[in-house]
């Protein structure tokens, strides 16, 4: 090697949230916006959802992640994260794509909030309605 590391690049997409991930060797640090996970965020269950892909493919002690997040919530910034690290991973070593895929790590999930419709005052709630 000429002194240079090997670094891979993903993306990840979450409701409103984009969240880019870079992979590389190391010895399990996850970095999030500059900050540690577990600064970054607080909820133990956020955590566990960003780690899974890590420990599905038993890279969690193996792979330094730094990611930048940026836009939703942080229940969408999570997913977002999940997907980049997933996608990260299998350019890292395609033979990790066969486990990814089979616990569902490289699906992008649609779901987004649905619009206000016109007349009434959210998606689905409708104004009181009154017979006289």
């Amino acid at each position: 090697m000429d002194g240079t590391i090997e670094r891979f690049y993903a993306t990840g997409k979450r409701k409103e949230t984009i969240a880019k991930v870079w992979v590389q060797a190391g010895n399990g640090k996850i970095t999030v916006n500059n900050k540690s996970l577990k600064e970054y965020f607080c909820r133990e269950s956020l955590e566990c959802i960003i780690k899974h892909p890590l420990i599905t493919t038993e890279t969690l002690e193996s792979v330094d992640i730094k990611a930048t997040v940026k836009g939703g919530g942080l229940s969408g910034q999570s997913g977002a994260l999940r997907l980049g690290i997933s996608r990260a991973l299998i350019l890292t070593n395609a033979d990790l794509r066969a486990p990814l895929k089979k616990a569902g790590f490289l699906t992008r999930d649609s779901r987004a909030v649905e619009r206000k419709k016109y007349g009434q005052p959210g998606a689905r709630k409708k104004f009181q309605f009154s017979k006289r």
